[in-house]
Protein backbone atom coordinates (compact mmCIF):
# COMPACT_ATOMS: atom_id res chain seq x y z
CA UNK A 1 0.00 0.00 0.00
CA UNK A 2 1.26 3.56 -0.94
CA UNK A 3 0.42 6.92 1.43
CA UNK A 4 0.26 9.56 -0.07
CA UNK A 5 0.60 12.81 1.72
CA UNK A 6 -2.01 15.56 1.06
CA UNK A 7 -1.09 18.92 0.40
CA UNK A 8 -3.39 21.80 0.54
CA UNK A 9 -3.47 24.42 -1.60
CA UNK A 10 -3.24 27.14 1.09
CA UNK A 11 -0.23 25.37 2.98
CA UNK A 12 2.07 26.06 -0.52
CA UNK A 13 1.04 29.16 -0.92
CA UNK A 14 2.08 29.78 2.21
CA UNK A 15 5.44 28.28 2.30
CA UNK A 16 6.02 30.50 -0.82
CA UNK A 17 4.82 33.56 1.34
CA UNK A 18 7.45 32.54 3.81
CA UNK A 19 10.44 32.16 1.24
CA UNK A 20 9.37 35.54 0.26
CA UNK A 21 9.73 37.47 3.47
CA UNK A 22 12.80 35.60 4.29
CA UNK A 23 14.49 36.73 0.35
CA UNK A 24 13.22 40.47 1.20
CA UNK A 25 14.93 40.31 4.48
CA UNK A 26 18.16 38.84 3.48
CA UNK A 27 17.89 41.69 0.63
CA UNK A 28 17.80 43.99 3.33
CA UNK A 29 20.42 42.92 4.76
CA UNK A 30 22.92 42.42 2.16
CA UNK A 31 22.29 45.87 1.39
CA UNK A 32 22.85 47.19 4.47
CA UNK A 33 26.28 45.32 4.52
CA UNK A 34 27.40 46.78 1.08
CA UNK A 35 26.50 50.54 2.60
CA UNK A 36 28.84 49.73 5.16
CA UNK A 37 31.72 48.38 3.73
CA UNK A 38 31.59 51.89 1.89
CA UNK A 39 31.82 53.94 5.21
CA UNK A 40 35.36 54.31 5.44
CA UNK A 41 35.00 55.52 1.00
CA UNK A 42 31.67 58.24 0.88
CA UNK A 43 30.88 60.94 3.66
CA UNK A 44 28.21 59.83 5.82
CA UNK A 45 25.49 62.70 4.52
CA UNK A 46 26.64 61.68 0.97
CA UNK A 47 26.45 58.41 1.83
CA UNK A 48 22.73 58.55 3.29
CA UNK A 49 21.73 60.85 0.02
CA UNK A 50 23.11 58.09 -2.67
CA UNK A 51 23.29 54.90 -1.33
CA UNK A 52 19.80 54.76 0.17
CA UNK A 53 16.17 55.52 0.71
CA UNK A 54 14.00 54.78 3.49
CA UNK A 55 10.95 54.89 1.67
CA UNK A 56 12.40 52.34 -0.44
CA UNK A 57 12.57 50.20 2.44
CA UNK A 58 9.43 50.75 3.72
CA UNK A 59 8.62 50.40 0.17
CA UNK A 60 9.49 47.33 0.45
CA UNK A 61 7.83 46.39 3.36
CA UNK A 62 4.41 47.59 2.20
CA UNK A 63 4.86 45.59 -0.60
CA UNK A 64 5.85 42.22 0.93
CA UNK A 65 2.71 43.00 3.68
CA UNK A 66 0.60 43.45 0.77
CA UNK A 67 1.79 39.90 -1.09
CA UNK A 68 1.46 38.39 2.04
CA UNK A 69 -2.34 38.85 1.91
CA UNK A 70 -2.68 37.62 -1.52
CA UNK A 71 -1.36 34.63 -0.50
CA UNK A 72 -3.36 34.12 2.38
CA UNK A 73 -6.51 36.46 2.92
CA UNK A 74 -8.97 34.19 5.22
CA UNK A 75 -6.15 33.75 8.40
CA UNK A 76 -3.65 37.25 7.88
CA UNK A 77 -5.17 39.31 10.72
CA UNK A 78 -3.63 42.55 10.53
CA UNK A 79 -2.25 41.56 14.15
CA UNK A 80 0.21 39.51 11.77
CA UNK A 81 0.50 41.92 9.18
CA UNK A 82 2.01 44.65 12.21
CA UNK A 83 4.07 41.57 13.36
CA UNK A 84 5.70 40.98 9.81
CA UNK A 85 5.91 44.85 9.55
CA UNK A 86 8.01 44.93 12.80
CA UNK A 87 10.82 42.83 11.86
CA UNK A 88 11.30 44.16 8.54
CA UNK A 89 11.27 47.43 10.00
CA UNK A 90 14.26 46.35 12.29
CA UNK A 91 16.43 46.44 9.61
CA UNK A 92 15.85 50.15 9.46
CA UNK A 93 18.09 50.58 13.48
CA UNK A 94 20.96 51.22 11.52
CA UNK A 95 19.73 53.59 9.02
CA UNK A 96 17.86 55.88 10.85
CA UNK A 97 17.99 58.61 13.99
CA UNK A 98 16.22 58.05 16.91
CA UNK A 99 13.35 60.54 15.44
CA UNK A 100 12.58 57.98 12.26
CA UNK A 101 12.55 54.87 14.56
CA UNK A 102 9.90 56.88 16.80
CA UNK A 103 7.82 57.82 13.90
CA UNK A 104 7.64 54.13 12.44
CA UNK A 105 6.46 52.87 15.94
CA UNK A 106 3.70 55.76 16.20
CA UNK A 107 2.58 54.77 12.54
CA UNK A 108 2.63 51.33 14.13
CA UNK A 109 0.51 51.99 17.07
CA UNK A 110 -2.10 53.74 14.49
CA UNK A 111 -2.41 50.38 12.67
CA UNK A 112 -1.98 47.87 15.79
CA UNK A 113 -5.09 50.38 17.24
CA UNK A 114 -7.39 49.17 14.30
CA UNK A 115 -7.48 45.63 15.72
CA UNK A 116 -10.49 44.90 17.46
CA UNK A 117 -9.82 42.19 20.21
CA UNK A 118 -10.21 42.12 23.93
CA UNK A 119 -6.40 41.26 25.23
CA UNK A 120 -8.05 41.23 28.67
CA UNK A 121 -8.77 37.46 27.72
CA UNK A 122 -5.95 36.81 25.76
CA UNK A 123 -4.26 33.82 26.49
CA UNK A 124 -0.67 35.86 25.51
CA UNK A 125 -1.11 38.19 29.00
CA UNK A 126 1.81 38.31 30.23
CA UNK A 127 1.89 38.26 34.35
CA UNK A 128 5.00 39.30 35.46
CA UNK A 129 3.74 39.27 39.25
CA UNK A 130 1.58 35.86 39.38
CA UNK A 131 -1.04 37.51 41.76
CA UNK A 132 -4.15 39.10 42.49
CA UNK A 133 -5.27 43.20 43.00
CA UNK A 134 -5.68 43.21 46.88
CA UNK A 135 -9.10 44.91 46.65
CA UNK A 136 -9.33 45.19 50.10
CA UNK A 137 -6.68 48.17 50.22
CA UNK A 138 -7.96 49.56 46.93
CA UNK A 139 -10.12 52.36 48.05
CA UNK A 140 -11.02 55.23 45.82
CA UNK A 141 -11.19 58.81 47.66
CA UNK A 142 -13.95 59.38 44.69
CA UNK A 143 -15.86 57.27 42.83
CA UNK A 144 -14.22 56.13 39.54
CA UNK A 145 -15.42 54.99 35.76
CA UNK A 146 -14.28 54.54 32.86
CA UNK A 147 -16.19 56.29 30.00
CA UNK A 148 -16.70 53.89 26.99
CA UNK A 149 -17.70 56.51 24.54
CA UNK A 150 -15.39 57.44 21.92
CA UNK A 151 -12.87 55.44 23.77
CA UNK A 152 -10.47 52.31 22.80
CA UNK A 153 -10.35 49.00 24.23
CA UNK A 154 -7.46 48.54 26.45
CA UNK A 155 -4.39 46.48 24.63
CA UNK A 156 -1.79 45.39 26.76
CA UNK A 157 0.57 42.74 27.20
CA UNK A 158 1.94 42.26 30.75
CA UNK A 159 0.40 42.46 34.01
CA UNK A 160 1.77 43.47 37.41
CA UNK A 161 -0.24 43.41 40.30
CA UNK A 162 -2.74 46.43 39.15
CA UNK A 163 -0.72 47.60 36.24
CA UNK A 164 -1.09 46.79 32.97
CA UNK A 165 1.79 47.30 30.28
CA UNK A 166 1.45 47.33 26.44
CA UNK A 167 5.13 45.96 25.63
CA UNK A 168 6.35 47.29 22.37
CA UNK A 169 9.80 46.84 23.13
CA UNK A 170 12.13 43.75 21.86
CA UNK A 171 13.09 42.83 25.99
CA UNK A 172 10.77 40.61 27.27
CA UNK A 173 9.78 41.93 31.29
CA UNK A 174 10.01 39.68 34.36
CA UNK A 175 8.57 40.44 37.30
CA UNK A 176 12.16 41.72 39.02
CA UNK A 177 12.12 43.83 35.89
CA UNK A 178 8.93 46.00 36.67
CA UNK A 179 8.46 45.68 40.80
CA UNK A 180 8.72 49.03 41.92
CA UNK A 181 11.48 48.85 44.58
CA UNK A 182 12.90 52.00 43.66
CA UNK A 183 12.23 55.69 44.92
CA UNK A 184 13.25 59.23 44.66
CA UNK A 185 15.98 60.80 46.33
CA UNK A 186 14.54 64.22 45.83
CA UNK A 187 11.20 64.44 46.49
CA UNK A 188 10.41 67.74 46.31
CA UNK A 189 11.60 69.07 42.65
CA UNK A 190 10.09 68.07 39.71
CA UNK A 191 10.88 70.01 35.69
CA UNK A 192 7.84 69.59 33.33
CA UNK A 193 8.47 70.25 29.76
CA UNK A 194 6.99 69.53 26.23
CA UNK A 195 8.43 68.15 22.81
CA UNK A 196 5.14 68.77 21.13
CA UNK A 197 4.54 72.29 22.77
CA UNK A 198 1.79 72.97 20.04
CA UNK A 199 -0.10 70.25 20.71
CA UNK A 200 -4.21 70.72 21.28
CA UNK A 201 -7.64 69.55 21.46
CA UNK A 202 -10.80 69.85 20.48
CA UNK A 203 -12.00 73.84 20.91
CA UNK A 204 -14.93 74.31 23.46
CA UNK A 205 -16.71 78.32 23.31
CA UNK A 206 -14.75 78.67 26.76
CA UNK A 207 -11.11 77.61 25.52
CA UNK A 208 -11.41 78.78 21.53
CA UNK A 209 -7.89 79.16 20.10
CA UNK A 210 -6.57 79.81 16.67
CA UNK A 211 -5.23 76.63 15.10
CA UNK A 212 -1.42 76.30 13.49
CA UNK A 213 -2.29 73.15 11.86
CA UNK A 214 -4.08 70.30 12.91
CA UNK A 215 -5.23 69.80 16.36
CA UNK A 216 -2.20 72.29 17.13
CA UNK A 217 -1.87 75.85 18.18
CA UNK A 218 1.07 77.91 19.35
CA UNK A 219 -1.29 79.26 21.97
CA UNK A 220 0.66 78.07 24.78
CA UNK A 221 -2.94 78.72 26.69
CA UNK A 222 -4.83 76.43 24.75
CA UNK A 223 -1.89 73.80 24.02
CA UNK A 224 -0.64 70.91 26.11
CA UNK A 225 1.87 73.83 27.53
CA UNK A 226 -1.56 74.78 29.01
CA UNK A 227 -2.51 71.69 30.53
CA UNK A 228 1.34 71.49 31.71
CA UNK A 229 0.45 75.29 33.61
CA UNK A 230 -2.06 73.31 35.17
CA UNK A 231 0.01 70.30 36.21
CA UNK A 232 2.54 73.16 37.84
CA UNK A 233 -0.43 75.06 39.95
CA UNK A 234 -1.95 71.62 41.40
CA UNK A 235 1.97 70.87 42.21
CA UNK A 236 2.91 73.95 43.92
CA UNK A 237 -0.32 73.77 45.79
CA UNK A 238 0.65 70.79 47.31
CA UNK A 239 4.23 72.04 48.17
CA UNK A 240 6.14 70.41 45.56
CA UNK A 241 8.95 72.98 43.63
CA UNK A 242 8.15 72.92 39.56
CA UNK A 243 10.13 74.12 36.91
CA UNK A 244 8.14 74.53 33.72
CA UNK A 245 8.96 75.18 30.56
CA UNK A 246 7.06 75.60 27.28
CA UNK A 247 9.70 76.45 24.63
CA UNK A 248 8.36 75.75 21.19
CA UNK A 249 10.27 72.27 20.18
CA UNK A 250 7.81 71.47 17.01
CA UNK A 251 7.11 74.52 15.65
CA UNK A 252 7.93 76.05 13.08
CA UNK A 253 9.59 72.66 12.29
CA UNK A 254 7.88 69.33 13.93
CA UNK A 255 10.64 67.40 12.80
CA UNK A 256 13.76 67.10 14.80
CA UNK A 257 11.48 68.18 18.22
CA UNK A 258 13.16 65.40 19.97
CA UNK A 259 16.41 66.85 19.30
CA UNK A 260 15.17 70.33 20.26
CA UNK A 261 13.51 69.54 23.48
CA UNK A 262 16.93 67.10 24.28
CA UNK A 263 18.87 70.84 23.97
CA UNK A 264 16.55 72.21 26.09
CA UNK A 265 16.30 69.78 28.67
CA UNK A 266 20.10 69.28 29.29
CA UNK A 267 20.00 73.24 29.62
CA UNK A 268 17.30 73.06 32.56
CA UNK A 269 19.16 69.73 34.10
CA UNK A 270 22.70 71.88 34.20
CA UNK A 271 20.35 74.44 36.54
CA UNK A 272 18.86 72.09 38.39
CA UNK A 273 21.24 68.85 38.48
CA UNK A 274 19.68 67.21 42.23
CA UNK A 275 16.12 66.61 40.12
CA UNK A 276 15.06 63.00 39.03
CA UNK A 277 11.32 63.84 38.37
CA UNK A 278 11.52 64.89 34.79
CA UNK A 279 8.03 64.63 33.02
CA UNK A 280 8.05 65.80 29.31
CA UNK A 281 4.19 66.05 28.63
CA UNK A 282 2.41 65.09 25.42
CA UNK A 283 -1.04 64.87 24.19
CA UNK A 284 -2.20 61.23 22.46
CA UNK A 285 -0.89 61.82 19.15
CA UNK A 286 -3.57 58.82 18.22
CA UNK A 287 -5.71 60.08 15.98
CA UNK A 288 -6.45 63.30 14.18
CA UNK A 289 -10.19 64.38 14.83
CA UNK A 290 -13.10 64.46 17.57
CA UNK A 291 -13.70 60.54 17.43
CA UNK A 292 -11.18 59.53 20.07
CA UNK A 293 -11.31 60.80 23.26
CA UNK A 294 -10.32 58.71 26.53
CA UNK A 295 -12.40 60.36 29.29
CA UNK A 296 -12.89 58.66 33.18
CA UNK A 297 -15.57 60.16 35.29
CA UNK A 298 -14.03 60.51 38.87
CA UNK A 299 -16.94 61.51 41.21
CA UNK A 300 -18.76 64.08 39.46
CA UNK A 301 -15.74 65.31 37.18
CA UNK A 302 -14.79 64.15 33.46
CA UNK A 303 -11.19 63.76 32.99
CA UNK A 304 -9.18 63.00 30.11
CA UNK A 305 -7.35 59.59 30.46
CA UNK A 306 -3.61 59.81 30.60
CA UNK A 307 -0.94 57.38 29.85
CA UNK A 308 2.86 56.53 30.84
CA UNK A 309 4.87 56.04 27.59
CA UNK A 310 8.33 54.74 28.26
CA UNK A 311 11.40 54.28 26.37
CA UNK A 312 14.52 51.63 26.47
CA UNK A 313 17.38 51.45 24.53
CA UNK A 314 16.10 48.68 22.34
CA UNK A 315 16.96 51.62 19.60
CA UNK A 316 20.91 50.95 20.02
CA UNK A 317 21.27 54.27 21.60
CA UNK A 318 22.55 54.27 25.40
CA UNK A 319 19.92 54.21 28.05
CA UNK A 320 21.42 53.27 31.18
CA UNK A 321 18.06 54.44 33.04
CA UNK A 322 15.15 53.02 31.56
CA UNK A 323 14.87 49.95 34.14
CA UNK A 324 14.90 52.51 37.18
CA UNK A 325 12.45 54.76 34.96
CA UNK A 326 10.07 52.03 33.99
CA UNK A 327 10.26 50.66 38.16
CA UNK A 328 9.16 54.50 39.45
CA UNK A 329 5.92 55.03 36.75
CA UNK A 330 5.12 51.55 37.63
CA UNK A 331 5.23 52.94 41.43
CA UNK A 332 3.17 55.96 40.17
CA UNK A 333 0.13 54.37 38.07
CA UNK A 334 0.04 51.33 41.31
CA UNK A 335 -0.65 54.54 43.43
CA UNK A 336 -3.11 55.87 40.65
CA UNK A 337 -5.19 52.66 40.26
CA UNK A 338 -5.63 52.56 44.03
CA UNK A 339 -6.92 56.32 44.54
CA UNK A 340 -8.28 56.47 41.02
CA UNK A 341 -8.49 53.45 39.22
CA UNK A 342 -9.04 54.26 35.34
CA UNK A 343 -7.08 57.59 35.70
CA UNK A 344 -4.55 56.13 33.46
CA UNK A 345 -4.35 53.92 30.64
CA UNK A 346 -1.74 50.80 29.94
CA UNK A 347 2.15 51.62 30.49
CA UNK A 348 3.64 51.65 27.05
CA UNK A 349 7.03 50.52 26.54
CA UNK A 350 8.81 51.08 23.41
CA UNK A 351 12.32 50.43 21.99
CA UNK A 352 13.04 54.42 21.15
CA UNK A 353 14.85 56.50 24.39
CA UNK A 354 12.50 59.79 24.37
CA UNK A 355 15.16 61.68 25.38
CA UNK A 356 14.23 59.51 28.98
CA UNK A 357 18.23 58.65 29.43
CA UNK A 358 18.88 62.04 31.07
CA UNK A 359 18.10 61.22 34.57
CA UNK A 360 17.24 58.31 36.55
CA UNK A 361 13.36 59.74 37.00
CA UNK A 362 12.11 60.69 33.49
CA UNK A 363 8.82 59.83 31.62
CA UNK A 364 6.23 60.79 29.22
CA UNK A 365 2.96 61.51 30.42
CA UNK A 366 0.29 61.60 27.21
CA UNK A 367 -2.53 63.70 28.40
CA UNK A 368 -6.15 62.87 26.71
CA UNK A 369 -6.21 63.00 22.87
CA UNK A 370 -7.55 65.05 20.23
CA UNK A 371 -11.15 64.53 21.21
CA UNK A 372 -10.54 65.59 24.83
CA UNK A 373 -10.88 69.04 25.49
CA UNK A 374 -8.87 71.30 27.42
CA UNK A 375 -11.29 71.72 30.48
CA UNK A 376 -11.01 67.77 30.69
CA UNK A 377 -7.22 67.50 30.61
CA UNK A 378 -7.39 70.11 33.57
CA UNK A 379 -9.20 67.81 35.63
CA UNK A 380 -6.94 64.80 35.03
CA UNK A 381 -4.15 66.94 36.40
CA UNK A 382 -6.00 67.95 39.35
CA UNK A 383 -6.39 64.64 40.29
CA UNK A 384 -2.78 63.86 39.02
CA UNK A 385 -1.00 66.28 40.92
CA UNK A 386 -2.51 63.90 44.10
CA UNK A 387 -1.24 60.70 42.98
CA UNK A 388 2.57 61.72 41.98
CA UNK A 389 2.07 63.91 45.45
CA UNK A 390 1.14 60.87 47.06
CA UNK A 391 4.37 59.05 45.51
CA UNK A 392 6.94 61.88 46.87
CA UNK A 393 5.51 61.82 50.31
CA UNK A 394 6.09 58.73 51.05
Amino acid sequence: MINLAVISLKDILKFFRNIIIILLIIMIVFKVIGILKNINYVPMEKLKENYFSKASYIGIIDKTIILSNCFDNTEFSLKKESGIKKVLMSELVILGTEEELMELENQEELAETNIEENNNTSSNINEVANNEIDTANISSILPTKVIESKNKTDRFTDVYRSVKIKNESKYPLTEEMVTPNIDFTNKKDIIIYHTHTCESYTPTPENNYVATGNFRTTDLNHSVAGVGAELTKNLTSLGLNVVHDTTYHDYPAYTGSYTRSLSTIQGILSNNSNTQFVIDLHRDALGNNSDYAPTVQIGEEIGAQIMFVMGTDGGGLQHSNWLNNLKLVVKIQEKANEMYPGLFKPIILRDSRYNQHVTTGACIIEVGATGNTIEQCNVSMKYLSKVINEVMSN
